[in-house]
């Protein structure tokens, strides 16, 4: 051994062997054949809770910049259709409602969820450059059926405006469905769907899931009680910019409020607003911290599930949507996967 490395070796033997794990998996990929995936994760407000009169022009500057990035494919915070079927088969655990009903699309399709799913699958695998607005409707229907409206959406959009009618199992209730979803504020619709539609992309990919997050406590009551207690002292500061976001989504160009939401610093002080109170406060059933364990998991999925939609495409150029507070952790996670570099989401839309 040369002279000199002993106390090299000794001082990484006094490391915590969880630093030390840590470092195990970085530079796997560092000799990787290929392209490497690019992810970018756009924090979002929720835009449902925009007033009624607000008017998705706003976004036309948001849609541009992220228009240029190229995605290939792009993810919403949206239940699966493979979840809802889950969740519908247990609901003891989950509970009833805990996804919208296909039964309009079932009747016009034929189809329950996993048969439409499969389906859906099929006719993707097969999808021709120059879908016929026949094909288009026929796949609007079974994305509905599938529990993906935003999907059909997204098909809906690119028919022309004669075309967008009932027919090749797309109902007049499914119809009514996707021009109430056009006028709906929300970010699968408005910012995902339209983009997927000018981009030409055949569907978006719903990666939420809220199993991990479903919490078994004794006291409900007291367990919301205890978690908005953590964050009333101690988000200052998150409040503080919560406001200043407040007054920019009141604008006419929705570009400044993205900015400011997505900027590296609001995104520290969101995340330590959000989990760092919780942490910190003291409960006798320990409920803050089991709240952060249910909002770690389900990050955890969610982060997981992305990695799904290209597991089989190394270096695509992937788009997540997702409410800004889940930004830091899936930059962090994302970012630890092989063959995956972060995009700067801010430099994205300068």
């Amino acid at each position: 051994m040369r002279k000199g490395t002993h106390w090299i070796l000794g001082l990484i033997a006094t490391l915590p062997f969880a630093a030390q794990a840590q470092g195990m998996l970085t530079g796997l990929d560092r000799d990787m054949a290929g392209p490497r995936a690019q992810v970018l994760v756009l924090g979002t407000v929720h835009l449902r809770e925009m007033p009624a009169d607000f008017n998705p022009a706003a976004l036309d500057g948001v849609l541009n910049r992220l228009a240029a990035f190229k995605p290939d494919i792009i993810t919403i915070e949206k239940e699966s259709g493979e979840e809802c079927d889950m969740a519908a088969r247990h609901p003891v655990k989950y509970g009833a409602g805990y996804c919208p009903s296909t039964e309009a699309a079932k009747a016009a399709t034929g189809m329950d969820m996993p048969a439409a799913i499969a389906e859906a699958t099929r006719t993707l695998k097969a999808w021709p450059a120059q879908p016929t607005p026949a094909q288009r409707r026929r796949l609007a229907a079974l994305f509905m059926a599938s529990n993906d409206t935003a999907s059909a959406y997204v098909q809906w959009l690119q028919l022309p405006e004669a075309e967008r009618h009932a027919g090749d199992s797309l109902s007049a209730a499914l119809v009514e469905t996707l021009e109430k979803a056009g006028r709906r504020n929300g970010e699968d619709y408005q910012l995902a769907g339209r983009l997927a539609a000018r981009l030409g992309l055949p569907r978006v990919h719903a990666v939420d899931n809220h199993t991990g997050d479903n919490l078994d406590v004794q006291d409900v009551k007291a367990f919301v009680r205890s978690i908005e207690a953590a964050w009333a002292a101690g988000g200052a500061t998150l409040k503080a910019n919560e406001k200043r976001e407040d007054a920019l989504s009141r604008e006419a160009d929705l570009l400044p409020l993205y900015r400011v939401i997505n900027d590296s610093q609001n995104l520290r002080v969101r995340a330590e607003g959000n989990v760092g109170p919780a942490m910190r406060a003291k409960s006798p059933e320990n409920y803050p911290q089991i709240w952060v364990g249910g909002w770690e998991v389900r990050n955890l999925r969610m982060v997981a599930n992305i990695r799904e939609t290209f597991r089989e495409r190394p270096g695509a150029r992937v788009l997540t949507i997702v409410g800004a507070t889940h930004k830091p952790w899936f930059d962090a996670w994302l970012g630890q996967l092989q063959g995956v570099d972060i995009v700067d989401t801010a430099a994205v839309l300068k």
